[in-house]
């Protein structure tokens, strides 16, 4: 697997309001929540079967918040994705390790 996708480090800083990632070639991931939540995967969200697998606009992480969002739980599924749970009570999307680097609003110049 190459290494740009494999997760070493995951770290939630609430305060913040920030998800930060180190990945195996040593890339450090700064994801704003706001964003995070919005760009979630699942179905309901992406607003259907025909939406899903798009790619995510980047500029997405540069829109203000709208709320102050906190990450209550973190799954890895398998060793592709993560799970997160949201304190808004949804928890279905599933982040692939490539959806999130590709992404990476630090790699994009956003943030």
């Amino acid at each position: 697997m190459d290494t740009r996708y494999q997760l070493q480090k995951i770290t939630v800083k609430s305060e913040l309001q920030e998800l930060q990632i180190v990945w195996g070639d040593g890339h450090q991931s700064r994801y704003p929540m706001e964003g995070l939540r919005r760009s979630c995967p699942c179905v309901f969200c992406q607003g259907g079967h025909g939406n899903m697998g798009k790619p995510v606009d980047p500029n997405i992480f540069s829109e203000p918040s709208t709320r102050k969002w906190e990450i209550t739980n973190i799954t890895q599924v398998g060793n592709y994705a993560l799970q997160f749970s949201w304190n808004d009570g949804h928890q279905t999307g599933i982040y692939r390790y490539e959806r999130l680097r590709d992404m990476c609003p630090v790699e994009h110049g956003i943030i």
